[in-house]
């Protein structure tokens, strides 16, 4: 039986790959696609997670498309809005019908004689192996595996007699309500939980092995709701979302040329919000400077509101065993717990776990490099998003689709029908995700390299690299042919 074959196929029908789908009918019309989607919803990581008070860690203004205003007036959004945000873009621009759910893409194969992929997939609900064909693959499934999140071996677990969860694995019917919980973590999972749980609970200790910053911003922004006043909406919400860009763009800077100004304000905030006495140095001052690990936001300062008034408090210990009715932590002290919240962070896992090879050769990852972020060296017809990593997944995300579409007409204008990203001569080479995160550091082996200088460099600077993306030449450290040049031919040089 023949293989389906499209133009271009998009893995993932999250939040980059509707974007993706999008730009793609827009700016080339012409060409056919088809995404693939191994989940039976759109949404991707805002349908997957569904614990109590799941919201973005950034303001809805960059978080959203380019090409869709965020009119809600909630500018630090919950999960469901982001969801239905999310479909409403996948209905109103026809994107629907191209999705085929429970499509898990697990093997992709190029073929520079025919100048095609091979896709190989799972249908997880059937069972049944599905092969699709096309001339460019652009993947858009995140870097987390959704499957199972990270949690650490705990001594003792074996003997609790409460409730462990997982937040990436949230039972609809926990109830919570007048119980116990311990929170274990301080990342941006377990600084939601904690207020969200504590509307309920008993009482709710966030455990931490070392604090992270955490920084108040209103849920509302008081900027966008006048530009809505005064400007037409898609004006409101381009200055909204350039005026947020931009304080992105400086707080990050600041935080990396100076680090200590960055961390005194976020102490001096910190302390501003908790009770005369609290110990801010203890729970709220890590030992790491701003930025090496993403800042985790609290709409309103909720997190702070909660500590405040006694209905949850922060414990920085570690444990030293679970024992049948809680923890019990280095120091000696226990902590009883009814429900125990591992919010312990997540894997990683690239291209959603699909293996690529390029003319019967496997590819391995971690030796290659990324071109433009986006792309790989050696990999003919192939882009993949990752967003950035101190400002919003999708103003990265918007980017990348628009450069795959600049590409693709530039391949049609000029009667090409390959391009192939040629590694850079240097062993100068880094990490794609520049974090210090436990989650990055327990997979950086597996992953892509960046190299000293652009094209191959990231700057995590979204100004700089609309310059780039969207404005910047197409031909500088990539080669183009046609059908029946090996992927191989293209190892060396570049073309400038």
């Amino acid at each position: 039986m023949a293989a389906d074959h499209v133009d271009v196929l998009i893995v993932g029908a999250g939040l980059s790959g509707i974007g993706a789908a999008v730009h793609l009918g827009r700016d080339c019309p012409g060409k056919t696609y088809a995404v693939l989607e191994a989940r039976g919803a759109i949404g991707g990581t805002w349908d997957l997670f569904r614990y109590p008070g799941i919201r973005s860690d950034s303001d809805m203004y960059t978080l959203g498309y380019s090409f869709k205003p965020w009119t809600d007036p909630k500018a630090i959004a919950d999960g469901d809005s982001i969801r239905a945000y999310v479909r409403q873009t996948a209905r109103e621009y026809d994107v629907e019908r191209h999705i085929r759910f429970h499509h898990r893409a697990v093997r992709a194969e190029w073929d520079s004689a025919t100048a095609r992929w091979t896709v190989h997939a799972r249908r997880d609900d059937t069972g049944e192996d599905v092969t699709i064909t096309c001339g460019f693959l652009f993947t858009n499934s995140g870097y987390y595996r959704y499957d199972s999140g990270y949690t650490p071996r705990f001594p003792g677990v074996e003997r609790y007699a409460g409730t462990l969860v997982h937040p990436q694995h949230w039972p609809d019917d926990l109830d919570y309500t007048g119980k116990r919980v311990v929170v274990i973590g301080s990342g941006a999972t377990a600084v939601t939980l904690v207020p969200a749980m504590a509307e309920r609970a008993a009482h709710v200790t966030m455990l931490q092995r070392s604090p992270t910053y955490v920084i108040a911003l209103p849920s509302r922004d008081p900027f966008a709701d006048a530009a809505r006043r005064w400007l037409p909406p898609k004006a409101a919400y381009t200055v909204a979302r350039w005026k947020n860009v931009a304080l992105g763009v400086a707080n990050f800077q600041l935080s990396r040329r100076a680090p200590g100004v960055v961390k005194r304000f976020l102490r001096r905030a910190a302390k501003g919000r908790l009770p005369a006495g609290y110990d801010v140095e203890r729970h709220f001052s890590p030992r790491y400077d701003p930025w090496d690990q993403r800042l985790c936001v609290v709409p309103d300062g909720d997190l702070f509101t909660v500590l405040r008034e006694g209905r949850a408090s922060v414990v920085t210990d570690t444990i030293d065993t679970f024992t049948e009715h809680g923890l019990r932590l280095a120091s000696g002290e226990e902590l009883p717990a009814d429900i125990v919240v591992t919010a312990t962070g997540l894997n990683l896992l690239a291209l959603g776990g699909m293996t690529l090879a390029v003319d019967g050769a496997d590819v391995d990852l971690a030796s290659t490099v990324a071109y433009k972020g986006m792309m790989l060296s050696g990999v003919p017809n192939f882009a993949m998003t990752i967003g950035y990593t101190n400002a919003s997944w999708t103003l990265k995300a918007d980017l990348v689709a628009t450069y795959v579409c600049r590409l693709l007409r530039h391949l049609d204008e000029t009667g090409q029908q390959i391009v192939t990203p040629l590694a850079p001569d240097t062993d100068d080479l880094a990490p794609i995700i520049d974090l210090q995160s436990g989650y990055v550091l327990r997979a950086v082996d597996q992953l892509p390299k960046q190299g000293p200088r652009a094209p191959w460099r990231l700057h995590q600077n979204y100004p700089r690299d609309v310059r780039l993306m969207r404005h910047g030449p197409l031909t500088d450290g990539v080669r183009f042919a046609r059908a029946g040049v090996p992927a191989a031919a293209t190892s060396g040089g570049t073309d400038a």
